[in-house]
């Protein structure tokens, strides 16, 4: 598995790296942070960008199969929103939160809508990115 974490900011690949033996099926992480990184590193294409902005389903899906494909993983996973307090727009409020997971047959999105704290917002965000994964791997 192979993470590419925005919103979270590394915080989900502490929660996976807590866990003894994680490196057995953890091979790293990308923190596509800035918007210009989300392009340049994460490999975002620019037009996603510019129609959907960095905070979208366009978006989440492209971050989620690049890391996997950059890592050559089975699974990538991604997170990209606004934790805040700043960042927000009128149709992206703080709190807003796209997660993926994606696998060779198959790509799952899910949009949150958490609260204005921060770290709430993290936490939230990176569990429910854990949640994601046991709910989208294979039986």
């Amino acid at each position: 598995m192979a993470i590419a974490e925005s919103c979270t900011g590394g915080f989900l690949s502490h929660l996976i790296t807590s866990v003894p033996g994680s490196s057995n099926y953890f091979l790293g992480a990308m923190i596509p942070y800035d918007y210009q990184i989300k392009n340049a590193t994460a490999g975002v294409k620019p037009e996603t960008l510019e129609k959907y902005g960095a905070v979208s389903e366009p978006t989440i899906i492209e971050m989620a199969n690049i890391v996997r494909a950059k890592f050559n993983t089975d699974i990538g996973v991604a997170t990209s929103g606004i934790a805040g307090p700043g960042g927000a727009t009128p149709d992206k409020p703080v709190g807003t939160i796209w997660i993926a997971y994606s696998d060779k047959h198959h790509t799952v999105t899910k949009k949150l809508q958490l609260s204005k704290d921060r770290m709430i917002n993290i936490q939230t965000a990176s569990m429910a990115v854990l949640n994601l994964i046991r709910q989208s791997l294979p039986q």
